[in-house]
């Protein structure tokens, strides 16, 4: 009973609580109108004097224009007449001076009409902020009416439950655990459901089903065990095979790191390069390429330079060939960030690699080309067409003999 009355009490200060925020709420959007209100006040008081303004604008410019009929007026007068002009240009300049006057005071209007404009401006600027800030605090006050009657209805809905369960608020309150929350309530209550909503509706010739059920039962776990000594096989085969590719790999690698180490210093006139695995692993290990030419420490290819870069992957590539060679390698200008040293270096490699290998290279070394025994030039003697030139190195070295 004390929980149903704490309840209650916890319930009841809710309500006040949502009660004083609706009032808050409603009192900051009177003050919102009221300024509102005084905004639009003053923006009407801004506008007639700015009407006022402008009749006063026009009225003076009627003056200047006069003004000006008079002094034209005058000045034919004068033009027309023999009498002294002393008085003529007394009254000239009188009237000058009043139109310099009116032109002041027709800028001072103007200046106050661009002033009211202003003021105006920033008064419907204000205007504006305060009916967004109104439609804000409606906004919210709409949603906490919203949420205030979602949770009216929800709390009607349990209590109304609670009542055809025939449970009592304050046993339920009480045997609930202390550290349990409501979103755990609420996915327990959503499991229930599905596990309900699965169950369908009920079947009467379950117990035949189940007989049949059974049976199958039966089959499947035959299955189940055949499936099993099939997947015991399989993994046998796997481990097998594993076991397999991981000598292979470590004896493919021993040799190709082999082959690295005895042709870096050829490439290079010196130095040192090897192979490295990056991981335990030999499945899924990564290799990375460690290498030091001559007067450099050891570091990695992806701080050497574009020709060292060059020079490292020719060694590696040519130690690849030199396990499993193929019938030709091509090349395509591998040579165009080396110097005419390095160049050298790797034509003789090319040339000694070449009795096992076939190579084709593409290369704009002259270098290079002195150390191939047939070359093939590409030529345009006419825009868009293009023709082969084909070079037999002995024959040429004969004729050039003769």
């Amino acid at each position: 009973m004390e929980r149903d009355v704490g309840g209650r009490e916890l319930l009841e200060a809710q309500r006040k609580e949502r009660q004083l925020t609706l009032e808050s709420c409603r009192d900051k959007s009177r003050k919102d109108k009221d300024l509102a209100h005084e905004l639009a006040l003053k923006q009407q008081s801004v506008q007639s004097q700015l009407q006022s303004t402008r009749e006063t604008m026009d009225r003076m410019a009627t003056q200047v224009q006069r003004s000006r009929e008079r002094m034209d007026s005058l000045q034919e007068q004068i033009a027309l007449s023999d009498e002294p002009l002393a008085k003529m240009r007394s009254d000239l300049e009188a009237l000058l001076q009043q139109r310099l006057e009116v032109e002041k005071e027709l800028a001072e209007a103007k200046a106050k009409v661009d002033a009211n404009e202003h003021a105006t401006r920033s008064l419907e600027q204000q205007r504006n902020q305060v009916l967004e800030q109104i439609n804000q605090v409606k906004e919210s006050l709409m949603l906490k009416r919203l949420k205030s009657e979602g949770a009216s209805v929800k709390r009607d809905g349990i209590l109304e439950q609670l009542e055809q369960a025939k449970f009592v608020l304050a046993e339920v309150l009480e045997n609930l655990p202390e550290e349990l929350s409501e979103d755990q309530c609420e996915q327990e209550l959503e499991k229930l459901g599905n596990r309900i909503q699965r169950l369908g509706p009920i079947n009467l010739a379950a117990i035949d089903e189940y007989s049949q059920q059974s049976e199958r039962k039966v089959y499947l776990d035959k299955q189940n065990g055949d499936l099993q000594s099939a997947l015991e096989t399989l993994e046998n085969a796997i481990r097998k095979i594993d076991k397999e590719t991981r000598s292979r790999f470590k004896d493919t690698f021993d040799k190709i790191n082999s082959g690295l180490q005895n042709l870096f210093p050829k490439v290079f006139g010196g130095g040192h390069a090897y192979l490295d695995m990056t991981g335990e692993d030999l499945l899924d290990t990564g290799v990375a390429i460690m290498a030091r030419p001559p007067g450099k420490r050891n570091s990695t290819i992806h701080l050497l330079s574009g020709g060292e870069k060059a020079m490292t992957a020719i060694a590696l590539v040519f130690s690849i060939f030199r396990l499993n060679p193929s019938p030709f390698c091509m090349l395509d200008e591998v040579d165009a960030p080396l110097d005419d040293a390095n160049v050298g270096r790797y034509a003789n490699l090319v040339k000694e690699m070449s009795e096992n290998v076939q190579f084709i290279f593409i290369t704009h070394n002259k270098i290079t080309m002195e150390m191939a025994n047939q070359l093939l030039g590409v030529t345009m003697h006419e825009p868009g067409v293009s023709r082969i030139v084909a070079v037999d190195i002995e024959e040429a070295a004969e004729l050039a003999a003769m």
